[in-house]
């Protein structure tokens, strides 16, 4: 066995499928605490969490630029049921925000950013669609 064929043997999966290069997107509701896996903290929900202070969110930018419209928001109120209808609303939305969405896969691309949302519903909410947007 040749040493580059050692080497690979001995890589981590990350490095043997090339994610290194990729970049690195995360989700998170922002009232878990912080850590240091997350990176760039940027805040994607167009109102402020409730009980959270500035400080004490701990958050590296706030875009809520680039959240859902208030129109959309109210309308989707969280209900599962029109969470495929607000996915594609959404993505509408997101199509007029490219100069945002290059930035923040320019800091991905950097290293680790965490996309925080305040929503109960880890799997229904906009930071999953911006995720999806942003991979």
């Amino acid at each position: 066995m040749g040493r580059y064929e050692n080497r690979a043997r001995h890589a981590s999966p990350l490095q043997r499928t090339g994610v290194c290069n990729r970049a690195m997107l995360k989700i998170k509701r922002i009232y878990e605490p912080p850590t240091a896996e997350d990176g760039r903290r940027i805040l994607v929900d167009r109102l402020w969490p409730r009980g959270l202070t500035k400080d004490g969110a701990k958050i590296d930018e706030w875009l809520k630029e680039i959240a859902p419209s208030d129109e959309l928001r109210k309308w989707f109120g969280h209900d599962p049921a029109r969470w495929e209808e607000f996915r594609t609303r959404y993505h509408q939305e997101l199509k007029g925000h490219t100069e945002l969405l290059e930035k923040v896969r320019s800091e991905a691309k950097k290293g680790t950013v965490t996309l925080l949302f305040a929503a109960k519903d880890a799997e229904h909410n906009n930071a999953v669609v911006l995720k999806e947007m942003l991979d």
